[in-house]
């Protein structure tokens, strides 16, 4: 592994920080529906010229895997887009990465499920551990308050978002469908356009002001495709694994982003909180040794 190898994957990483700021910040100039559904139209008409005639050439080939491709699609931009916009209206920047961090806790805990691995000590103490971390960052350093109130809506959502997510990496995994990266997602974003448009009608259709034009351009282009495209390219350079550890650098690019540009402040609870919540993701993702194994011994 040569150290140049790891600038993709960071630009990646640091690109969808960006987009994490960015859907707060566009949480009072755009309405969710608007820039869900006008950030992958974009997407997809910039991806459409360049992969659209390979696409429909294999059409065949690609028919009996649309099914699985609108799941995908569902997951990973309808359901965690959607919810991480309206997410933003009620929480702040700083939440949503740190609770963004999780995706890959989140991940090794679904392919226990969904894929029959076996439990890790990592997921299991790991998991704990963010548990707690997560509790005492969303009471705000007071774990007793969340017992009686229950998480502010934004942070529910934002964690309902993280799962849906989740689900969508493993059963990316799962399925290992036989097409190339810039395939699936074209397909992926087309075979879900029609579910944002109703969703974008069913809220009156709300329009696209002048102002929100930038957040959408970011977050169709940059976030979309440029984040996809370095990420690939880690993948490719240092493997699965050692690039999904880099993962764990969202929360940090999050907070400096929202403390540089929206004047978010930290508090004490941010830094205990959130970096028990890392700690637990880190060990998930790190200690490999299966659970059973552990107890026999």
């Amino acid at each position: 592994m040569h150290p140049r190898h790891l600038l993709a994957p960071i630009l990646a990483v640091f690109i969808w920080a960006v987009n994490t700021v960015v859907s707060k910040a566009a949480s009072g100039l755009i309405d969710p529906a608007a820039i869900s559904f006008y950030r992958w139209l974009l997407a997809g008409l910039l991806l459409l010229p360049f992969f659209g005639r390979a696409v429909w050439a294999e059409r065949a080939r690609v028919r009996p895997l649309l099914p699985k491709l609108f799941v995908l699609g569902m997951l990973g931009m309808v359901m965690y887009q959607c919810l991480a916009y309206t997410a933003a209206k009620t929480t702040t920047a700083t939440h949503m990465g740190i609770i963004a961090s999780l995706i890959p806790l989140l991940a090794v805990v679904l392919s226990t499920v969904l894929l029959g691995t076996s439990a890790t000590v990592g997921a299991v103490f790991g998991g704990l551990l963010s548990l707690a971390g997560l509790a005492y960052l969303l009471s705000h350093g007071e774990p007793a308050t969340l017992l009686a109130h229950g998480p502010v809506l934004g942070d529910g959502l934002m964690l309902a978002a993280s799962l849906a997510y989740a689900c969508y990496s493993v059963l990316l995994k799962r399925w290992a469908l036989p097409l190339i990266t810039w395939h699936s997602l074209l397909l992926q974003i087309w075979c879900v356009l029609p579910v944002l448009f109703v969703y974008y009608l069913s809220q009156s259709a709300p329009p696209l002001t002048r102002a929100g034009l930038p957040l959408v351009a970011y977050a169709g282009f940059p976030a979309s495709i440029l984040g996809s495209y370095f990420w690939m390219q880690g993948v490719q350079k240092l493997g699965p694994a050692r690039t999904a550890t880099l993962m764990n650098l969202l929360p940090v690019f999050t907070v400096a982003v929202a403390v540089l540009f929206l004047g978010e402040r930290l508090q004490p609870y941010h830094w205990i909180g959130g970096g028990v919540t890392l700690l637990g993701v880190v060990l998930a993702q790190y200690l490999k040794q299966p659970l059973l194994r552990l107890r026999t011994t």
